[in-house]
């Protein structure tokens, strides 16, 4: 087969069909042909005589002949027109629309979700650049982020891959960030204090001065690293830029398949146990509660549904049953969770001291963040200066731009899969890096600290709740811009203790494996070469890692070079 271009593309599930039968009538009748020859040699030269074992024998040579055949264009190309072999069964599907009602939960329950997980970015993006007791600008650069990744997920589901999947920022770029601030011309200073300290008369050593954190000397200490970082970041997003204009990654999709998707998304979910773990570890009960609510709603009571009150201009108020555990397993637990950590923090069964076990479930930890931050705040270009560029930080967020392309693409096809639409064409990955590329651009411009990414929290979210509304997702970035303006909503939800956010992260990062996993039931596994590329990818994707985490100065990049961003 041909397109339109005259070079070989891949086939779709009709020319397979017709193929499959054409192929079928060739050997029919190769079969009757050879067998009625057989039996005219038998009725004229008994010495020619086949039996008919002979003839069964050919057969079923030919018959697995044509299996393999069909077999080999069976299977979609990842990217191509075709579709998934086994369709998933949705509740809604990329172009309908659920009712306004529930279109807003069911958004309000991706930007939570969203926001649990880009909470991270921060929180441990602020230790390294001397943000770490600053809460009002955490709350700041939270906002900027939000808004930021708001307006680019609906450049991505109206004019991009056109899926329902949020955009948001990246670990893979968060890596490289925090291993460029950590060299020693980076290092904070030791003087920086909090007014509490100072209130109470705390012996800071030899230090004769100190910066009370909050100041403006201190926000010039980590405005500075945010400028440095934030021109390298909008340079390495001219590359991406590139890489989906140029349509690249349009044309490696070809020789993309299941065993390369495989590994992308898998190794993408495992990354993420650390930063699991270690929230979880602050209070493993709360944490334990949060994945049993989530369990248990998303599991086994996704079938029982709530007598709910609506009301419509046709029919006025009615009652009408509504699976809210299978539509809003995420919130429930969070919510009800949070509400017993407000409980246990205001009866006292939370302890006051830091050092003993159970004071990371409070609630009252950063409510500061609330009564400090503005009410409204715009982020604009440049609010923390004027962005520089760093040379040895380029080459490393380089790397952390082609990990996100791969990782995006992945995403792409989890995403179309659970969302129960088709994998998605060439020219529409093409798009979707493209503006990927454009709001990493626009993250570096007003000084996020980070880029941008599809989410596979949110395409967790869509598997769980079986709702693939692309309109779902567009108001989910309403939400995102609009509380990241209204900075105080923002900062409410950074109140959510961490043991919580470990618990969602158990079963969403979960949910990210399984997803990679699953990319694999229709490969041949009783293939030698296959089990070899699946599990030398997998294990080299595990072993490297560690062995960088181990040896973190066995690689230098030498010199560093600074210059103005134009």
């Amino acid at each position: 087969m041909a397109n339109d271009s005259g070079k070989a593309g891949p086939l779709s599930q009709q020319q397979i069909i017709t193929d499959k039968k054409s192929l079928t009538n060739n050997h029919s009748d190769t079969e009757t042909n050879h067998c009625s020859n057989t039996e005219m040699n038998h009725h004229s030269h008994t010495t020619d005589f086949v039996p008919i074992d002979t003839c069964l024998d050919e057969l079923n040579q030919l018959n697995t002949g044509l299996q393999e055949e069909v077999v080999q264009i069976d299977e979609p190309s990842p990217g191509g027109n075709g579709e998934w072999k086994e369709e998933v069964e949705v509740a809604y599907r990329v172009d309908e629309t659920p009712p306004f009602g529930l279109c807003l939960l069911l958004a309000f329950q991706h930007y939570i979700s969203m926001f649990i997980a880009t909470l991270t970015i921060p929180i441990l993006l602020a230790p390294v650049i001397c943000m770490d007791a600053d809460n009002v600008g955490k709350s700041e650069i939270t906002g900027t982020l939000f808004v930021a990744s708001g307006v680019i997920t609906l450049l991505q589901t109206s004019i991009g891959i056109r899926l329902p999947i949020v955009q948001a920022g990246t670990f893979a770029l968060l890596v490289p960030t925090l291993s460029y601030f950590n060299l020693p011309e980076w290092k904070c200073p030791s003087n920086i204090v909090t007014l509490d300290s100072v209130n109470q008369t705390i012996d800071f050593g030899n230090e004769t001065s100190y910066i009370i954190a909050g100041s403006e000397e201190h926000k010039e200490i980590w405005k500075s690293r945010l400028r440095e970082i934030q021109g390298s970041i909008m340079c390495a997003a001219l590359f991406e830029i590139f890489l989906g204009a140029s349509g690249i990654v349009g044309k490696m999709l070809r020789f993309v398949g299941p065993l390369s998707i495989f590994p992308t998304v898998t190794l993408l979910g495992l990354s993420l146990f650390r930063s699991a773990a270690a929230m979880a570890a602050k209070h493993w009960w709360i944490c334990g509660a949060t994945i049993l609510l989530m369990m248990a709603f998303s599991q086994y009571l996704h079938r029982f549904s709530i007598p709910c009150g609506f009301y419509s201009r046709s029919t006025g108020c009615r009652k009408q049953r509504f699976p809210i555990f299978k539509m809003f397993p995420i919130i429930l637990a969070i919510v009800i969770m949070w509400i017993i950590c407000v409980i246990l923090t205001e009866t006292g069964v939370f302890p006051d001291a830091p050092d003993q076990s159970g004071y990371a479930a409070r609630t009252d930890l950063r409510l500061d963040a609330i009564y400090s931050s503005p009410w409204f705040r715009i982020p604009y270009p440049g609010q923390w200066g004027m962005p520089t560029v760093s040379l040895s930080a380029l080459c490393a967020l380089l790397s952390g731009v082609l990990a996100t392309t791969v990782e995006s693409v992945g995403d792409y096809h989890a995403c179309a899969k659970l969302a129960g639409a088709p994998p998605p064409p060439l020219h529409a990955v093409n798009r979707g890096i493209l503006i990927e590329g454009i709001g990493t651009f626009l993250d570096g411009l007003v000084g996020t600290g980070n880029g941008t990414t599809s989410t596979s929290i949110n395409v967790g979210v869509v598997g769980i709740t079986k709702v693939g509304s692309r309109r779902v997702i567009q108001i989910s970035a309403v939400f995102m811009v609009l509380f990241g303006v209204f900075t105080k909503f923002g900062a409410l939800f950074i109140t959510i203790p961490d043991p919580i956010i470990g618990g969602a992260f158990f079963i969403l990062f979960g949910m990210i494996v399984a997803v990679g996993i699953s990319s694999l039931q229709h490969v041949d596994m009783n293939s030698g070469r296959n089990l070899f590329i699946i599990g030398f990818s997998l294990f080299t994707g595990l072993a490297v890692p560690q062995w960088m985490l181990a040896n973190p100065a066995a690689i230098q990049t030498g010199s560093m070079f600074h210059c103005a961003a134009p």
